[in-house]
């Protein structure tokens, strides 16, 4: 098979009884197939997919190890010389494969690529997770084509333009399989939240690239797992983020911005409690205190990996660029500040 859309599943019997049909008309069969991946849900899902859906191909993972393992697992077991790794709480735009795979087979440099991604609710509006192509500063804070924090902006076509990025969405995520697997594929240890980044960032190191492909479009929910204001998803992001800038960065950039982007979530966490959520300022503590017993595994996965000067990251401070300069769109920032 050449695609193979693996949706993984955790408690979501509700999203895929609402959008997996969907997903399955969408798909050639001669093209793609779908295949559902279960984390070991603890609500019907593993019987909604049996009684009602027995044609496609279900994998039970034994354990819930979050989104890295749980896609790990799966991947091993299926053949295909493309993954689209896709969240349970997407509704699929007629045609949204082919212009992916017509790019990617076009340009084998390109190893992994995702749709514009639009919000379920505000169909005119970017969502969260991805926008249209994701991006990073020199301090590892993300953002997006379409998505700058929490501003999102309206969408008129304005980044209807293919590019390179810094990283794809693991909310629809198109990567070629072979180097999925040679890379390593998702970080387990990541559990969940920018495990995707960090595994775009090992493939730009070894020197291939990332786009995005506005031609084909998506439409998600966001949140089916953990909330935006969660505290949980504020410590996998704080520990996750310092964790893939210790793996990826050159050496004679790690130790500054480490210790820089610390302070900086010293003031988040200040943040945090001055507007009233003493969970995540409790939260921000605790993913420090994680990641400094997690950097001897970080230091030594370090030595395995390549690392260089990538394309598509920010020279500047994103975060004082939005609050003290006030720009709130992508298209504010020039171009001449990413690195090429």
């Amino acid at each position: 098979m050449k695609v193979a859309v693996v949706i993984l599943n955790y408690n979501g019997s509700r999203f895929l009884e609402k959008f997996l049909p969907g997903v399955m008309a969408s798909c050639n069969p001669e093209l793609a197939e779908v295949i559902v991946a279960d984390n070991a849900s603890t609500d019907d899902s593993v019987d909604l997919m049996k009684d009602c859906f027995p044609d496609v191909r279900l994998i039970e993972n034994g354990s819930n190890g979050g989104f890295a393992t749980g896609y790990n697992l799966a991947l091993k077991q299926i053949e295909a010389q493309y993954y689209v790794l896709l969240n349970s709480d997407i509704e699929v735009a007629p045609g949204w494969i082919e212009p992916v795979i017509e790019m990617m087979d076009a340009n084998p440099n390109i190893a992994a690529c995702q749709p514009k991604i639009l919000s379920y609710y505000h169909k005119d509006e970017f969502e969260y997770a991805g926008a249209s192509g994701g991006f990073i500063d020199k301090y590892g804070y993300p953002f997006c084509r379409g998505r700058m924090f929490q501003y999102l902006e309206e969408d008129h076509g304005q980044y209807d333009e293919p590019m390179e990025v810094f990283w794809a969405t693991g909310a629809c995520m198109f990567v070629r399989a072979d180097l999925y697997h040679q890379v390593g594929g998702l970080d387990d240890s990541f559990f969940a939240h920018m495990e995707e980044i960090d595994l775009c960032w090992r493939l730009k190191n070894a020197g291939y690239q990332v786009f995005c492909c506005p031609k084909s479009e998506v439409f998600h929910i966001g949140g089916g797992t953990l909330p935006k204001n969660s505290p949980r998803k504020t410590y996998l992001n704080f520990r996750n983020n310092l964790s893939l800038l210790v793996k990826n960065l050159p050496k004679h950039r790690v130790k500054r911005t480490v210790l820089y982007r610390i302070f900086l979530d010293w003031i988040a966490a200040l943040k945090f409690l001055i507007e009233g959520c003493p969970k995540d300022f409790r939260m921000v503590f605790k993913a420090h205190w994680d990641f400094y017993k997690r950097l001897p595994d970080l230091r030594k996965k370090r030595k395995e990996l390549q690392r260089g000067l990538v394309s598509c990251i920010y020279r500047k401070n994103i975060v004082f660029e939005n609050v003290i300069r006030g720009k709130k769109k992508f298209s504010e920032l020039k171009p001449s500040d990413f690195t090429s």
